[in-house]
């Protein structure tokens, strides 16, 4: 509440600001206002504070797997693990060895996202600038059907410390909303019986799925066993180069990426002026007639939720093999294998989607604008999800031109962080080029 009242008199401070025509008469921007008094009715009382992602080193407010607790000791090894293409250790042709990482489809500069349609790990050459020019290796050097391709469209690695399971059916993750399941998919997903929330899952089944190699001959190789030990002096020796903790390191500094600058996290602070008007009319639509809170909350703007929009699927018509255990198309449902939950996606996080060209889980929209015309309209792209589990949002908006166009921006630029580059390294102590290493992105990245 104190934060709220601080923010209306910064508001008040800073639009009174004496103009050069003697009768301008000072007023309160009525959309801050606004704004702050949705936040107050939908946070329960919280308020602005309830939006807010913290500081990238404020580790104990970020959230986290108490079976992993963040330091910056993994945060630092993590970081250089996700970009570095020595990780690259087991691929399905020599010829790929060392040639691709996590950021090879999480990259920095496209905030994260893949920035193709289908993300390409090995069998995939070439970068281009943000990962746009990746493409699958001639199919006479890697046969289609070796390629490491995920079958759904690769979510960014922002804002993920907030969601206890990983993937867009949330089948990775064996606390929390998945403890009631994981023993029914035990055979498919054995890693969940650890206990580790999605992230840690994730890394550790990442791992195998996409053909890394994280251990004590690659640690002593290139250099990073100091990092494994200062990150787990406490844990034996004989067990400190592992996999294991090689994903939960992945893990902390994954949950270390937010989007914290963005002008939407400067104006909850408490900069009125980050947001311009538009936005800010935009953010009003957000959080009221829109009904974009009633899915997207909290300081990431997503939530542990899963909804039918009736999206259409990534084309699986494609012989590049698929990287993951369960049918993707199937949503939620494959995993609790509950009637409802069966087209059913995760929530995703809204920030930074600019840099990315393809959303929804199958990367059938081009522009967030499609996005929010096509949940206005209420015309399903895929028939196959009944009409009975779509979301009651779908459809139920009747918003004007004008809306689309004031929620696009806020989601556009409002909800933009320009500087996530500062998320990836400057090198990786292999000092293979990042965030791919084969001859063609070596060109694009300019390594070569």
């Amino acid at each position: 509440m104190k934060k709220t009242i601080l923010l209306i008199c910064i508001v008040i401070l800073c639009i009174s600001c004496k103009k050069d025509d003697d009768a301008y008469e000072p007023v309160p921007n009525a959309l801050d206002l606004e704004l702050v008094a949705l936040l107050e009715n939908i946070s329960e009382g919280q308020g602005i504070a309830y939006f807010e992602l913290p500081s990238e080193t404020d580790f104990a407010n970020i959230p986290q797997d108490p079976l992993n607790p963040i330091t910056a000791e993994k945060v630092a090894l993590g970081q250089l693990l996700v970009h570095e293409t020595a990780t690259g250790g087991n691929p399905k042709m020599e010829i790929n060895r060392g040639m691709y990482s996590c950021a090879t489809c999480h990259p920095a500069a496209a905030s994260f996202f893949s920035a193709v349609r289908k993300g390409i790990s090995e069998g995939g050459s070439g970068f281009g600038i943000k990962g746009e020019g990746r493409v699958k290796m001639p199919s006479n050097l890697m046969p289609n059907d070796s390629i490491d391709a995920l079958p759904v469209k690769v979510p960014t690695l922002l804002n993920v410390a907030y969601q206890e399971v990983a993937l867009w059916n949330g089948s990775l993750g064996g606390a929390g909303i998945n403890a009631p399941f994981v023993a029914q998919n035990a055979e498919d997903f054995p890693e969940n019986l650890l206990g580790f929330q999605g992230l840690e899952v994730q890394g550790m089944i990442g791992q195998t799925a996409h053909r890394l190699k994280i251990d004590e001959e690659f640690a002593t190789q290139f250099g990073y066993k100091p990092l494994f030990d200062a990150a787990y002096p406490e844990v034996p020796v004989s067990e400190r180069y592992s996999s294991l903790n090689g994903a939960l390191a992945i893990a902390a500094f994954n949950r270390t990426v937010l989007a914290n600058q963005a002008p939407w996290q400067e104006w909850l602070r408490g900069n009125s002026n980050a947001l311009t008007d538009k936005q800010k009319r935009g953010a009003v639509v957000f959080f009221d007639k829109g009904k974009c809170y009633e899915c997207h909350t909290g300081p990431a703007l997503k939530s542990n939720e899963f909804y039918a929009f009736g999206m259409g699927d990534l084309n699986l018509n494609s012989d590049i093999s698929k990287s993951f255990r369960l049918n993707p198309t199937k949503g939620r449902g494959e995993f609790t294998g509950i009637e409802e939950d069966f087209f059913k996606f995760k929530v995703p996080t809204l920030y930074n989607l600019k840099d990315t060209p393809f959303y929804g889980h199958g990367g059938t929209f081009n522009t967030i604008q499609q996005v929010i015309e096509y949940k206005n309209n209420g015309e399903k792209e895929n028939n196959a999800v009944p009409d009975s589990r779509l979301a009651i949002q779908f459809g139920n908006l009747n918003l004007t031109e004008a809306d689309i166009s004031n929620l696009t921006d806020f989601i556009e630029n409002g909800l933009f962080d320009p500087n996530v580059a500062r998320y990836a390294p400057e090198s990786v102590l292999s000092g293979n080029c990042i965030p791919s290493n084969d001859a063609q992105a070596r060109i694009d990245l300019g390594c070569d």
